[in-house]
């Protein structure tokens, strides 16, 4: 079997005269998470939900485990995705929602479960409704839901979109740790969860993916394009007007700025080490 799991050819989504998809190709590898970063209306969602089947391409094609076209029906039930907000029943505790869904699969099972809730960090909520979670914990639960029945492809779409610093770090841990066997395709515009945890990064705009690689090879590609320097604050504005400035921080009357640009900025500027904050910035601006 070859080591892609999932492909695209050509895969184009339009809604009118808009393609929010255009013409994308891409091959996923087993045992690999997949980080998709763009602006939003970059077409992530879109792409991710033609692969999940909850859309369908208005052209192009899709091929996971051998199958393609109305052949996918043999395999959907080994995709698994959370896009948007987890559907949960609110009267109902954690257990009793994974017990719903996990009926669906045939299984009656209850370490199974609990096994579960504690693969997500949710075994000690007991009879808790779930309308009185917090963000977090209804995010967790959602992966967990998406787990049941053991998928070999997991897509979550903004998964960590309003959670805290520690909620966000908790789902990085458990993405991570469900991949050694899967396929996890992640789609988000925030950059520092990608670069925690996605071995490939996938770029993606206007529809296209314009980049894709490891984030040494992202990085690496614009080495030669990252800079520090000091600057008086009278000059900062000019810098910012000309140029992409990652970061700025001040100390007095003086700024060390971090410089993403073609252009040399001059006035003994250091060559430094770019992040794949510093990639997305000279490929999309400001997010």
């Amino acid at each position: 079997m070859s080591e892609y799991l999932l492909a695209t050819h050509g895969l184009t989504k339009q809604f009118g005269h808009h393609k929010a998809v255009d013409h994308v190709d891409l091959h996923v590898k087993k045992g690999s998470i997949y980080g998709f970063i763009g602006r939003n209306g970059a077409g992530k969602t879109t792409f991710l939900k033609m692969i999940s089947g909850l859309s369908q391409p208005t052209s192009g094609e899709i091929e996971m485990f051998g199958y393609k076209n109305a052949q996918l029906k043999n395999v959907r039930s080994r995709i698994s995705c959370l896009i948007e907000s987890p559907g949960l029943y609110g009267n109902m505790s954690a257990y009793d929602n994974l017990a719903v869904k996990c009926r669906l699969f045939g299984i009656n099972d209850k370490r199974y479960i609990e096994n579960i809730l504690k693969t997500v960090g949710l075994s000690n909520v007991g009879k808790k409704k779930t309308k009185h979670f917090s963000l977090g914990m209804k995010q967790r639960l959602g992966i967990a839901q998406a787990i049941v029945g053991e998928p070999k492809v997991l897509i979550f779409d903004e998964p960590t979109a309003g959670l805290d610093a520690k909620e966000r770090i908790r789902f990085r841990n458990v993405i991570s740790s469900l991949a050694a066997d899967k396929i996890v395709i992640l789609a988000t515009h925030i950059v520092t969860d990608i670069a925690y945890v996605a071995k490939t990064v996938v770029l993606m705009n206007d529809g296209r993916i314009i980049k894709t690689g490891t984030q040494e090879e992202l990085c690496s590609d614009i080495s030669d394009k990252v800079w520090e320097i000091t600057a008086q604050s009278d000059k900062v504005m000019d810098y910012m007007n000309r140029m992409r400035v990652s970061n700025a921080v001040s100390d007095g009357n003086k700024y060390t700025l971090r410089i993403v640009s073609d252009e040399y900025p001059e006035n003994g500027a250091v060559s430094v080490p770019p992040t794949l904050e510093d990639v997305c910035i000279y490929y999309f601006g400001d997010m």
